[in-house]
């Protein structure tokens, strides 16, 4: 499981700067966080503090996962679309090869488009999964770019046989400029599987195909159903000329063989600088799963994973299914971390208090675990990041996401410190603080005691949430019993553990916050962001499809209703005009402000949700569970929508951020030995895309 930054930007409403010691480079007044914003996005760069101070050996390290990460960039892409590589190859060859005037405004156009379809790793949205909507003409594409680009040794036109330049134009242009055609990379309607226009089932496939091959694949195992792997996660559904479903396995020889050797390669170099003996299992057992694509090898490569400890971890697989409508398919990621010594030592509390976190929970007894077990948490800074975690990334991470393991072995969860540092950073002095809060206390409160709030929700959220419950007896795993309602269930499992705690007196006690204002700072920000804030990431007129704002909605608004006959949170409407401070245009005559009322109140509501998600997630309740999502998570107020894009019109500040790489190169001697291991910080992302796109490309135009 992930959390995204936006979960807790909007809480701190992107003004609080966390420190980061040990820094090796220049002062954050000289360095560039903030490099660029286009359309909805904005480009960050990110430092890696205390990587001069590493020795050699871990240097040399870093430098080989970190290839072996970049080196499986391309799986992300296909997995995203079937035809992504071939749209991405052939905007990578314009922008390289393009002989026409680059300085016209369909040219600059062309470019924003060809950058978020690098940030979204293919043509839909990397939030929303709606198709990218280009602001150059069809013509344009054709008569223009295409025309007057030829390929070269470097960059060529992915023309497959039997076809001309033009043939490919034509068949590009239809996937671009067509907006019905594989319209959503992840469907919630309808069927969900045939109606996404993701690759992780055959384009014929339907839902109930797929479910019935799996649960007819789950049967057929001797392996008990409470010790069985992810069934699928490794994959694609595919179908034989006789229409018969088998998989189509990611493996050597297999789906994305090409780069998964490339990237065995690299982790075999890993292997001779690893910290200890257990690191090197834990390689081994990557290889041989990337090598058979035996799913059962990755819960061996997991539970190793678990037992190795390490300065310098490694999160690499087919991990997260927010991308599978079904909740089946784990998407390419890859974070290469460093361990953050000083801040890891806080986190050493709650791991001391995961026990008394269960026995005080507000679920049923008999959903309880008796001994949560293997909780580790630490604060991490990342040094490389790929697939599905770059450019947009999380900044807390809590795996492996197979419920025996988590149950039996416990799990690892990080925070990434310098991520939330760099974000925090480039996002100074946005003003959303100001115009969202109801009051001036309110503002001083998020002030105060807004960052102890962020970083301890995290760690409630990814420590205590994730690792919280548990499945009852003979019901199966949440991913068959809740379907696609999975996800938002378990991520409003864990935001709602980590809210009901955050106004416990018990967090005072053993020092994790100074104050009980700390969660009402914590419980102010998540009512805005749930209720309003939001809401900026979504186009007029559409519901919530994405599962992390679905959950919040989910939380928010079921509070606010639950609460309404003793007025534990009141809507505040102000008829006062907003100027915009750009134009001077009036922009909206109304305010809306959700403020809280009875803290107290309102964490017994946040506790009788958990109880109620908690029963749904043990008892594998689907129809209650499709209820609550349905009812409370999907469906927007246009009005309130309206109103929050007037208001936040006024500030430059894009909705979403994703980051610029840093860049590894290896220093040798005249002997060819590597005497050391250099970092820069490259600021401009598009030659960065263009470098990846010219030294990481393993995978053919089609998979």
């Amino acid at each position: 499981m992930k959390i995204t930054y936006f979960i807790k930007l909007l809480i701190v409403l992107s003004f609080i700067i966390s420190c980061n010691s040990n820094d090796d480079i220049k002062s954050d007044t000289d360095f560039k966080y903030l490099t660029e914003q286009f359309a909805d996005l904005k480009l960050i760069r990110y430092k890696v503090p205390g990587f001069k101070n590493l020795d050699l050996r871990q240097k040399k390290l870093i430098y080989y996962l970190s290839e072996a990460s970049l080196s499986g960039r391309d799986i992300i892409f296909d997995q995203n679309y079937k035809h992504n590589l071939r749209v991405r190859r052939t905007l990578e060859t314009i922008v390289a090869n393009y002989t026409g005037d680059r300085n016209t405004e369909e040219f600059e156009n062309f470019m924003t488009y060809t950058k978020r379809m690098w940030f979204s790793g293919g043509i839909h949205h990397h939030y929303s999964s709606a198709k990218l909507q280009p602001e150059f003409s069809s013509e344009y594409f054709i008569n223009e770019l295409i025309t007057k680009t030829e390929s070269s040794q470097e960059f060529a036109f992915p023309i497959l046989k039997n076809e001309d330049k033009m043939d490919l134009a034509r068949f590009i242009d239809k996937i671009i400029f067509d907006k019905s055609y594989e319209s959503k990379r992840v469907s919630k309607d309808g069927d969900i599987i045939l109606n996404s226009a993701n690759n992780y089932y055959e384009s014929t496939i339907t839902a109930q195909e797929a479910e019935l091959f799996y649960t007819k694949n789950k049967s057929e195992q001797t392996t008990p159903y409470f010790k069985q792997p992810e069934f699928g996660l490794n994959s694609k559904l595919d179908k034989d000329s006789d229409g018969n479903l088998f998989e189509n396995t990611y493996r050597v020889g297999g789906m994305y063989g090409d780069a998964l050797e490339k990237m065995i390669y690299w982790i075999e170099k890993a292997k001779t600088v690893a910290e200890n003996e257990e690191q090197v299992k834990s390689y081994d057992l990557l290889i041989d799963y990337y090598t058979t694509g035996d799913i059962y090898k990755w819960d061996d490569y997991c539970v190793q994973w678990l037992n190795t400890k390490t300065d310098i971890d490694w999160i690499n697989g087919f991990v997260e299914v927010y991308g599978d409508a079904a909740g089946r398919k784990g998407a390419y990621e890859s974070i290469v971390q460093i361990k953050d010594m000083e801040a890891s030592k806080t986190t050493e509390v709650i791991n001391e208090y995961v026990q008394w976190f269960e026995d005080n929970s507000s679920i049923m007894e008999e959903h309880k675990k008796e001994n949560v077990v293997g909780v580790s948490y630490k604060v991490i800074n990342v040094a490389m990041e790929s697939g599905d975690a770059s450019p947009s990334t999380p900044i807390g991470v809590n795996l492996p996401n197979n419920t025996w393991i988590r149950k039996e072995k416990g799990s690892k969860s990080v925070s990434l410190a310098n991520i939330i540092d760099a974000y925090d950073k480039s996002s100074t002095g946005s003003g959303f603080l100001e115009e969202f809060c109801f009051s001036k206390d309110e503002v001083e409160r998020t002030r105060k005691h807004g960052e102890v709030a962020d970083k301890l929700g995290t760690l409630l959220h990814e420590v205590v949430g994730h690792a919280s419950g548990q499945i009852n007896e003979g019901i199966g795993d949440p991913k068959e019993t809740l379907k696609n309602y999975k996800s938002t269930l378990e991520e409003a499992r864990a935001d709602l553990v980590a809210l009901y705690y955050m106004m416990n007196p018990k967090l005072v006690e053993i020092g994790l916050m100074d104050t009980l204002e700390c969660g009402m700072a914590d419980y102010d920000s998540y009512i805005r962001n749930g209720l309003m804030l939001q809401l900026r990431r979504i186009d007029i007129g559409k519901n919530i499809e994405q599962d992390h704002m679905r959950n919040r909605q989910l939380v928010a608004s079921w509070a606010y209703k639950k609460g309404l006959k003793d007025n534990v949170i009141k809507k505040h409407v102000q008829q006062t005009p907003t100027i915009c401070k750009k134009s001077g245009d009036t922009l909206a005559h109304t305010k809306t402000f959700f403020v809280i009322n009875d803290y107290e109140k309102l964490q017994n509501i946040f506790g009788q949700l958990l109880r109620e998600i908690q029963r749904i997630t043990s008892e594998g309740d689907f129809n209650a569970g499709k209820a609550l999502v349905e009812n409370y998570g999907v469906k927007v107020d246009l009005d309130i929508h309206k109103e929050v894009l007037a208001r936040s019109k006024q500030f430059n500040s894009a909705p979403y951020g994703g980051f610029i790489n840093p860049k590894y190169s290896l220093i040798k001697n005249k002997n060819n030995e590597i005497i050391d291991v250099s970092i820069s910080y490259p600021e401009d992302f598009t030659n960065q895309m263009m470098n990846y796109a010219k030294n990481y490309s393993f995978l053919p135009n089609t998979n």
